[in-house]
């Protein structure tokens, strides 16, 4: 149900908008459909400068007459609402943006995700707010790691959070766990993984 504008909306009523509801970003919509995207650097570009010479009145009166349709992005990059979170990061990072518009299947605006929407959902997924410990491991390209190190966790009856491979630019890879590990495990965990083959280059508790 996100907050939106219409492109007859002036660039004060936007700017109350977002103050408002604690965006910086309104969809455009005309009779239901997304016509352009409005953040709030597209309203601080569009008003004038710190060192105009024009009144407080005047300024009110210019940006009374300024309107969306002139200052909104036309040509809109949007993900669909049934995309996964991978997607929608992936369409931010590749066009350099913060957040964009969400469509459902006939073309609806349903809502607006954002790069706090990313990381929250980054933060909650790996599970940090609760407080976990983050084993980073060294190993080569080969099938059976992963069971390999899991197996250990289980022998020890602990729990795998997360897992995550990194390929390295050497072509090796580093793997990157996270559970509820207690402090004086530690120390087993690490020796366990290594007397399987792999390095343990990093651990660090986080949370």
């Amino acid at each position: 149900n996100p907050v939106t504008a219409n492109p007859g909306t002036t660039w004060n009523e936007a700017m109350s908008l977002m103050k408002k509801n604690r965006c910086r970003r309104l969809p455009v919509v005309e009779r239901g459909r997304l016509v352009g995207f409005l953040s709030d650097r597209d309203l601080m570009h569009a008003a004038p400068s710190s060192a105009t010479t024009l009144s407080r009145y005047e300024i009110n009166s210019l940006l009374d007459k300024l309107l969306v349709k002139d200052i909104m992005q036309r040509d809109v990059i949007t993900v669909s609402d049934d995309a996964t979170i991978e997607e929608a990061a992936l369409i931010m990072y590749n066009n350099r943006i913060g957040g964009l518009p969400v469509v459902s299947e006939v073309g609806a605006v349903v809502g607006v995700i954002t790069e706090t929407d990313i990381f929250k959902t980054f933060v909650d997924m790996m599970g940090l707010v609760d407080g976990k410990t983050r084993f980073t491991i060294e190993t080569a390209d080969k099938v059976g790691v992963v069971k390999d190190i899991a197996s250990v966790f289980t022998e020890n009856g602990l729990n795998i959070d997360s897992l995550i491979t990194c390929k390295q630019p050497s072509g090796s890879y580093e793997i990157v766990i996270r559970g509820d590990i207690p402090a004086s495990d530690e120390s087993r965990i690490r020796d366990q993984i290594e007397e399987k083959g792999y390095r343990v280059v990093h651990t660090a508790r986080i949370g």
